[in-house]
């Protein structure tokens, strides 16, 4: 784009060069060179800052087992789609289908001992009304059925926590999601006390994009957006873009849910978490990227990047003052697109600065002081050119 806009600049450069010189040439000084020249206007513009970032679902559950045992089945593959309760893995169920089973039998045998309890309870009641037996007996009796009663309700939990036991030989997925690695295969024993997880189911319809902002961004931040409070500035803060790794733009926009409650000491930032929708299952959890923020100008001073020129890191430009006399001035940076940058501080609307700086040296350069003959172009033409 600069090539384009250059070569037909220095054409301009060397067509009124020559045309002047040969005019009058052997009859005194050269006349001032003819250059371009644009005047410095304000547009609205929008900025971008970009952070980088990390991606992760909105739930990333770690699947373990919760009885010990041997895998006898994985139904899902590494990085299957699943939906919540749809069978994981499944481990060998025989030696808790035994255990029900034994479980079952002890609750049998515990409610025939509490009926028969029961029983001499209401045998020995009229005994004692009319005076058969003595009531001790009587209260020896319901003590036995109290006991036996207790062994039931013991053997009934029991029996519950079997079939809860057998019920988690079948791990299902927690909720919808992606399923990570699997470092299992059929046959491994696997146990409730291992560190090491099944796998990892990855909710994603939203996924969290978590990036970080340096003391000086923060507190740019706080100043920018209005709100008695973060969480209020953070309502406030426009749509966000998520650029790929790729540095293509993800096609949905986010938006910044929060901010962490300090900074990182090791690092000097602050950390803030956006939220994607993520309905095609484009992103995945562990894939990084960069949050772009937007910020609208509605008044920028803009200057084409080609009529600027960098010197020892910082950027200058060629003025034009009185009498058509160049002064070079410093620019301050404030943003920029790929053909121009927005300035804060150098430049203010109206002044008048030399385009295509770059190819004036074709002709010896400028200088503070030298005269020059402006050629002015409109800068609504040259926006339509080489749009912001």
């Amino acid at each position: 784009m600069k090539a384009r806009l250059l070569e037909p600049l220095a054409a301009i450069i060397l067509l009124y060069g020559c045309k002047d010189g040969s005019a009058t040439a052997g009859n005194g000084p050269m006349p001032p060179p003819s250059l371009p020249v644009i005047t410095v206007t304000t547009q609205p513009v929008t900025t971008y800052q970009d952070y980088p970032a990390s991606v992760q679902g909105k739930r990333d559950v770690e699947i373990k087992p919760q009885v010990d045992g041997y895998l006898t089945s994985i139904e899902v593959d590494e990085g299957a789609y699943v939906h919540k309760g749809q069978p994981l893995f499944l481990i060998d169920k025989n030696p808790f289908e035994e255990q029900l089973n034994n479980a079952k039998a002890a609750l049998q045998a515990a409610e025939a001992s509490m009926e028969n309890a029961k029983i001499n309870v209401d045998k020995y009641k009229p005994l004692v009304e009319n005076r058969v037996v003595a009531p001790i007996q009587l209260q020896s009796a319901e003590a036995s059925y109290n006991t036996a009663k207790a062994a039931a309700t013991q053997a009934q939990a029991a029996v519950q926590s079997a079939r809860i036991n057998l019920d988690f030989t079948t791990i299902t997925a927690p909720s919808d999601g992606y399923v990570g690695t699997i470092p299992f295969k059929t046959g491994s024993l696997v146990t409730k006390q291992a560190n090491a997880a099944l796998t990892v189911v990855s909710e994603t319809k939203d996924m969290r994009v978590y990036f970080s902002m340096s003391e000086p961004d923060f507190l740019a931040f706080t100043e920018k957006y209005p709100g008695n409070t973060i969480a209020d500035k953070v309502k406030q803060m426009p749509p966000v873009q998520l650029l790929l790794a790729d540095n293509s733009i993800y096609p949905q926009p986010g938006k910044i849910e929060l901010v962490e409650g300090q900074f990182d000491k090791t690092v000097g930032a602050i950390r803030f978490r956006a939220s994607f929708p993520n309905l095609q299952g484009l992103l995945r959890s562990g894939s990084t990227g960069k949050v772009r923020i937007p910020t609208t100008i509605k008044a920028a001073l803009v200057v084409p990047q080609d009529a600027t020129f960098e010197m020892q890191g910082k950027v200058f430009v060629y003025t034009v003052a009185d009498s058509n006399k160049i002064v070079t001035r410093p620019l301050t940076i404030s943003g920029r697109t790929t053909n121009y940058y927005f300035v804060a501080d150098g430049v203010k609307a109206g002044d008048r600065v030399v385009l295509a700086s770059q190819a004036t040296l074709l002709i010896g350069g400028l200088r503070d002081g030298m005269v020059i003959a402006p050629q002015m172009i409109p800068t609504d033409s040259l926006l339509k050119k080489t749009p912001l």
